[in-house]
């Protein structure tokens, strides 16, 4: 009997704590959605605010726009780069807002034209890069610089596809942005056409930073070739740099090359 209620009463205490356990959302950040006119589509961004946003109401932030920016994809391990890099014991970055920019259609979006017969069968919708430069240019940023408070430093991040069109706004537009964080960048994309267009980076006064794992022969060679051709345009190598990561592929890269890029691209100048 001493044993039966013994067993009772640790079921009776196990049961207690159970029914005073509370779950509550985590909230990290919010999101926005917006009609977009040039795209004629609705957006979502989602966006990390730093944890003095809501404390140091006069501060301002540096913004830092992130391609594939969806909560399954790249935003969360992102802003917890951001957030270490800038505690203060580590000391490496300001605070910054983090826009993660949510895709619809990231072929689409992210890649233009191709002469390519293989590119075209293969990535059927995509060749709408130059709306989705005028989408940044004209209505995302207006719009984060309106809700937020924010710097003019604006840092774009891209992968992959998200790469080709980082660097494809590197060479269009290149003080869109203050700095470029150039990840496993598809220049591979309409016979490496890319690599062939002139760059002028002579009055650019930001940083690029590009960095590829093993990825094969042609993703390696042409992230070189774009290195050096920032090089060439006009950058020092205080402003450009390059990272390759042997022990990493084209899945696994982005974290360690965005954790060593952010750390250049905000490195405080001498």
């Amino acid at each position: 009997m001493k044993y039966l209620l013994l067993l009772f009463t640790i079921i009776s205490a196990e049961h207690s704590f159970a029914t005073e356990t509370i779950k509550q959302p985590m909230i990290i950040g919010e999101y926005l959605s917006h009609q977009s006119k040039l795209l004629d589509e609705s957006r979502q961004i989602n966006v990390y605010l730093p944890v003095s946003y809501s404390i140091k109401t006069q501060q301002r932030y540096p913004v830092i726009y992130l391609l594939d920016g969806g909560l399954d994809e790249d935003l969360v391990h992102v802003s917890g780069l951001t957030q270490f890099l800038s505690f203060s014991w580590v000391n490496a970055m300001p605070e910054a807002i983090v826009i993660g920019i949510k895709n619809i259609d990231r072929r689409r979006d992210f890649t233009y034209p191709s002469n390519d017969i293989t590119d075209i069968k293969e990535l059927p919708t995509s060749g709408k890069s130059s709306a989705f430069i005028r989408y940044l240019a004209k209505e995302l940023i207006p719009l984060v610089d309106t809700n937020y408070r924010t710097t003019k430093s604006k840092t774009l991040i891209g992968q992959s596809l998200g790469g080709l069109l980082a660097s494809t706004v590197l060479h269009q537009q290149p003080e869109l942005f203050s700095n470029y964080l150039i990840v496993s960048p598809s220049l591979w994309w309409d016979k490496e056409s890319l690599l062939t267009k002139p760059l002028d980076l002579k009055s650019f006064n930001g940083r690029v930073f590009i960095t590829v794992g093993k990825e094969g022969e042609i993703m390696e060679r042409v992230a070189q070739q774009l290195y050096d051709k920032t090089m060439r345009a006009g950058l020092s190598d205080k402003n450009v740099s390059f990272a390759f990561f042997p022990e990493l592929d084209h899945g696994d890269v982005l974290h360690l090359g965005a954790y060593q890029g952010l750390g250049f691209l905000f490195k405080k100048k001498p």
